[in-house]
């Protein structure tokens, strides 16, 4: 069993947004930010955490915050950057877009940890989730090559992996579902009032 000193939680926020036209961390649901959603959920089971975003007003969180190391490059760049600045052998990697997180789904990444794989990643109807996911710290170099080739899409990236996928229990396929339009939002939380 893997140790909380052990992991980073790394939360990936550094999106345009293009689909929603905002930061999709400041999002609100139910009076309360996404990304404090995401720190709230992985907070039990690291040591600490990283947000990924160029927006310097993710420092009200009081978090570490680490910029892009390669601009405008999507979720590898920021996934590499993350690696990158982490002190830890094991990295909770979270997008900052899953607002019904919970931590009990993290810990099935967690529990599922073995030696041999680099990256451990949700399974949600029949999807992979790598931005719901364990990495290992020596993903960084080969991320780091894969964007220095110019390649930019994190299937690809992850392909080069030694990949293991842990199925959620379709109950749970809500709490890892992702907000990517206006459409998206208001349906969440129209379903999740208080």
């Amino acid at each position: 069993m893997l140790k909380k000193i052990d992991i980073t939680g790394i939360i990936l926020a550094g999106g345009k947004s293009a689909r929603m036209g905002t930061d999709k961390g400041f999002l609100k649901l139910n009076g309360k930010a996404f990304i404090q959603y995401s720190m709230a959920a992985m907070k039990p089971l690291v040591s600490q955490i990283i947000i990924v975003s160029n927006n310097a007003n993710y420092d009200q969180f009081n978090v570490k915050r680490v910029e892009d190391l390669i601009k405008d490059s999507g979720p590898l760049a920021g996934l590499y950057s993350g690696l990158k600045s982490s002190d830890t052998e094991y990295n909770l990697v979270l997008s900052s877009d899953i607002p019904l997180i919970r931590t009990e789904i993290l810990k099935k990444l967690i529990n599922n940890f073995e030696d041999n794989v680099d990256v451990i990643q949700i399974m949600s109807k029949n999807r992979s989730m790598p931005l719901i996911a364990l990495y290992r710290k020596r993903c960084e170099n080969l991320f780091h090559n894969v964007l220095q080739n110019n390649e930019r899409r994190l299937q690809v990236a992850i392909s080069k992996c030694k990949v293991k996928n842990v199925v959620l229990n379709p109950s749970l396929d809500l709490f890892v579902t992702n907000i990517n339009t206006p459409e998206d939002l208001e349906k969440m939380v129209y379903e999740n009032k208080d």
